[in-house]
């Protein structure tokens, strides 16, 4: 089969390598799409743990399933399958187990042809769905749902803001949140991502390179925010904290701009705020997800394809940040 190898920092290559074979309880899916994340720019960059060279990235695919392996019902063979990138995640609903893993490090990844995975880790796909949408769905999807709806406890009517609208992640938790019932607003550098989050339901959105934006933000959506959700940390966290509102809950599940440089605990304290990590998402998190794509046949917002071919494209607009939405690769 053709897959896109990681063969060194910085360094992918189209190759031939050998095909996966199902093993007891396994299943190989045939890839229709598959989509990247951040996660495989910094492992592409070499900023990620364990690190191993050659290796398949990617966490997103969907397929077909093309062999099963002992103890797999045979039915299985030629269903339509969406992979669940979160692997062995544990008992607890609270938190990732020590065996926690995602797909594309150390497992091989979904940027191949085939793939052999776990019978445990596929779904059928909500049948609304084309393959690039499908393979958009799982590691954004996931990340958003467990962070907005798990662990900010997401109600209807309240007001949310979501920080650096047009990643994947973020795209999603807009897209949760207004199927919710919330009243959602963004942040952007681009006026353009800013208009394309207010087709998706967004109330409306605010630059965050310009300065008194949060004082500006108050104002324009008539109060401070019930849920902030947000991926960059840094020194604009402060201002997040300001824009909370008494009881609100910050949600993070990333850091790409750091640590903050100072933490105001006295606002966070005096306004009883609740400051939730989050990190992907367990099996409960996964059905509940699928089942509001299902549902409300949410449509994930596909910003660009590419051919296997072309992944170097395609990691590159991810690395400038240009798409809107999750960027698709197809064998």
């Amino acid at each position: 089969m053709r897959a896109i190898l990681l063969t060194a920092v910085n360094q992918l290559e189209l190759c031939e390598v050998p095909d996966p074979s199902a093993a007891a309880g396994e299943v190989v899916v045939r890839i229709a799409a598959a989509a990247l994340n951040h996660r495989d720019v910094w492992i592409k960059l070499g900023q990620y743990a364990g690190l191993k060279f050659p290796s398949i990235p990617g966490s997103d695919g969907v397929g077909e399933v093309v062999a099963t392996g002992a103890g797999v019902d045979a039915a299985w063979l030629g269903r339509r399958v969406l992979i669940n990138p979160s692997f062995g995640w544990g008992g607890s609903g609270a938190a990732q187990g020590a065996g926690f893993s995602i797909l594309g490090l150390p497992r091989d990844g979904t940027l191949a042809e085939l793939i052999a995975v776990p019978l445990t880790q596929v779904a059928m796909v909500p049948g609304h769905l084309g393959d690039a949408e499908a393979a958009a769905l799982p590691l954004a999807g996931l990340t958003a749902w467990r962070a907005l709806m798990t662990r900010a406890g997401l109600r209807a009517g309240e007001r949310v803001l979501v920080g650096g609208v047009g990643g994947g992640t973020a795209v999603f938790a807009l897209q949760f949140a207004v199927a919710a019932g919330a009243e959602v607003w963004v942040t952007s550098s681009s006026p353009e991502k800013i208009a394309r989050a207010r087709s998706l339901g967004a109330r409306g959105g605010f630059d965050y390179t310009r300065s008194g934006w949060a004082q500006a933000a108050e104002r324009e959506a008539g109060g401070l925010f019930d849920v902030i959700v947000d991926s960059a940390g840094g020194d604009g966290f402060d201002a997040l904290v300001d824009l909370a509102a008494p009881g609100g809950r910050i949600v993070f599940f990333g850091a790409t701009r750091g640590n903050p440089g100072v933490l105001s605990m006295r606002k966070v304290f005096w306004r009883q705020l609740s400051l939730l990590g989050s990190t992907m998402g367990g099996p409960a998190d996964w059905d509940a997800m699928l089942a509001m794509v299902t549902k409300q046949s949410l449509r994930p917002v596909v910003g660009a394809e590419f051919p296997f071919a072309r992944a170097a494209e395609a990691f590159a607009l991810m690395e400038r940040g240009g798409q809107f939405g999750k960027i698709v690769l197809k064998p």
